[in-house]
């Protein structure tokens, strides 16, 4: 813990013991507090806009997803970044030949299939263990 003694300022650093600078040292540190808390009000106030929680929301979970991309991207050497304009050409083309609803029902089909096969192999490993 830090001794306090009469010359401690807030920020733990010693003051003049002449009274005309100390005085000019403390109004220097209550104006910097204010300011502080001046900053600290208008930062929560800017936050609590719904716009500026929604934005943060998103893009809490654009890290989500895209550290959970990452990772299941490891193993093969890939990441998101490198993957990325592959898949942007790949949905522009999609967009520009209205391949949406077709191209939406194959991903549903593969990842019904992936889901099988995973429980398939899960159970099999299971029944030999």
């Amino acid at each position: 813990m830090h001794k306090h003694d009469e010359t401690t300022g807030l920020a733990g650093h010693q003051h003049s013991l002449e009274p005309a600078v100390r005085k000019k040292e403390l109004l220097r540190e209550g104006e910097f507090f204010r300011a502080g808390v001046a900053h600290a009000k208008a930062s929560i106030q800017h936050g609590i806009k719904p716009e500026v929680m929604m934005r943060t929301a998103f893009d809490h979970t654009t890290v989500a997803l895209r550290t959970k991309a990452d990772a299941l991207l490891k193993p093969t050497g890939a990441n998101v970044a490198m993957l990325m304009p592959y898949v942007m050409n790949a949905l522009n083309f999609v967009r520009q030949r209205r391949l949406g609803k077709p191209v939406a029902g194959a991903a549903v089909a593969v990842g019904v299939l992936g889901w099988y096969f995973n429980r398939k192999r899960a159970r099999k490993a299971a029944k030999e263990g």
